[in-house]
């Protein structure tokens, strides 16, 4: 299993960039043309054209892979990647036709990983999402955001977020914590939904901050879930203790959530395939991102589009993520995303890209060292062997031997070759 001993990424790298706005050269560069990119010290220092690598540079080693494509590394921004048990009975019953509603009904959906996921220790915890974050990892996710929300008591809740920032320790990643206690209503507070929204806000919530264990705070705002009047509760306790929020918004139909998280600054929407006009111009107001889920809309043969042309139209930045999740979408490959992103909600290829780098950072807050080659950045990118960057978003099921360099650090070595001074790299 990989871990920060890593070596380090110090040296001169080549690529090609493409113009798809993921790179803020130092020096202009010609659209798909071969850029250099300075690393020293775990951070991106230049970039910029080959011939023009400035003189105390020179010194570095070099690395080359043969006009490879050069992109940031990859941002999960929505994940639900700690939990224990699977659901895949809920599949075969999905396509005997049993909808969402009546999964959970029946004992099934959120509540079912709930069991599971208390019954598991912290290290069985681990064991489980380990190989699941590997699989991301290995296709040049370089941050991800993972929330809890199977745990619905503060302990479980604990457990799941403390497991996350191990995660992110053991594997080297830039881990984004988010805390979703309210997922679902537990079993023991059936009929009593408001006493336990206050348990969220006055107990749970404050508890996990102090031990600095949430990023930001997200609620699943759906008729099945939590309302508008107890989101705003969660929305305010997060207000309080200065957490960013996030929303579950307008899956399943349009509760108006939107609106409600963009007049709290929502760093982003989640899901959104019943957004309103009126909650896109809020979420275009409020800077707040529209993160697409096409795994969730797959799996459940959901047939109502996000308002992908609206939100364009708005401006509104369109990020993309696996939503990995036992019940809904149980997908471990961001590439496989970003094609479904394209075919089934018509994005075009730059868009897919700036949705699982640029923007996918934006809806964590990381835009300012994520999502964007670019000087004094850390260095988080990913070299590609592929000509044309639209092979992304093209191959189904296919991992490129790519060569990713994640914190500074080298993580995998694809394709680039050294070509002087390899000895100086450790």
């Amino acid at each position: 299993m990989p871990t920060r001993a890593q070596a380090s990424a110090d040296g001169v790298w080549q690529g090609v960039v493409p113009a798809a706005g993921l790179c803020m050269p130092d020096v202009p560069l010609p659209d798909g043309a071969s850029a250099s990119i300075v690393v020293q010290q775990g951070a991106v220092q230049w970039v910029g054209p080959c011939e023009a690598v400035p003189a105390r540079w020179q010194v570095l080693p070099r690395w080359q892979a043969a006009g490879a494509l050069a992109t940031p590394g990859l941002v999960d921004c929505h994940t639900h990647l700690v939990y224990g048990g699977q659901r895949a009975n809920e599949f075969a019953m999905r396509l005997a036709g049993a909808t969402y509603e009546a999964v959970a009904k029946a004992g099934g959906g959120i509540v079912s990983s709930v069991r599971a996921t208390r019954d598991a220790s912290e290290d069985a915890l681990f064991a489980l999402a380990a190989p699941r974050l590997q699989a991301l990892l290995d296709e040049g996710v370089c941050a991800i955001e993972i929330k809890s929300g199977y745990g619905l008591a503060l302990e479980h809740e604990r457990k799941q977020l403390r497991v996350a920032r191990q995660l992110g320790e053991a594997l080297g990643v830039t881990v984004r914590t988010t805390f979703l206690g309210a997922h679902a209503l537990p079993p023991e507070y059936a009929g009593r939904s408001s006493d336990y929204i206050r348990l969220v806000c006055e107990d749970m919530l404050p508890a996990l901050a102090a031990e600095g264990l949430v990023d930001a705070v997200d609620v699943f705002c759906e008729r099945i879930a939590f309302t508008l009047a107890e989101t705003e509760q969660v929305f305010q306790a997060a207000q309080r203790l200065g957490i960013p929020v996030k929303l579950h918004a307008e899956q399943l139909s349009d509760m108006g959530g939107a609106a409600l998280a963009a007049r709290y600054g929502a760093l982003s929407c989640d899901h959104i395939e019943h957004l309103s006009a009126d909650g896109i111009a809020a979420m275009r107001a409020a800077g707040t991102v529209a993160v697409l889920l096409p795994g969730a809309y797959y799996t459940l043969r959901d047939t109502q589009l996000p308002p992908i042309a609206a939100l364009r139209a708005a401006g509104v930045p369109m990020a993309v993520s696996t939503d990995h999740n036992p019940g809904t979408s149980p997908a471990l490959s961001l590439l496989l995303m970003a094609n479904m992103a394209c075919t089934l909600f018509r994005l075009t290829v730059p868009e897919a890209l700036a949705g699982i780098t640029t923007h996918a950072a934006r809806a964590l807050g990381l835009q300012e060292s994520h999502g964007l080659i670019a000087s004094g950045r850390p260095a988080n990118f990913v070299l590609w062997p592929v000509a044309d960057q639209a092979e992304l978003a093209y191959w189904l099921g296919h991992k490129p031997a790519c060569t990713i360099v994640r914190q500074g650090r080298l993580a995998a070595n694809g394709l680039a070759v050294a070509v002087a001074g390899a000895d100086h790299v450790a």
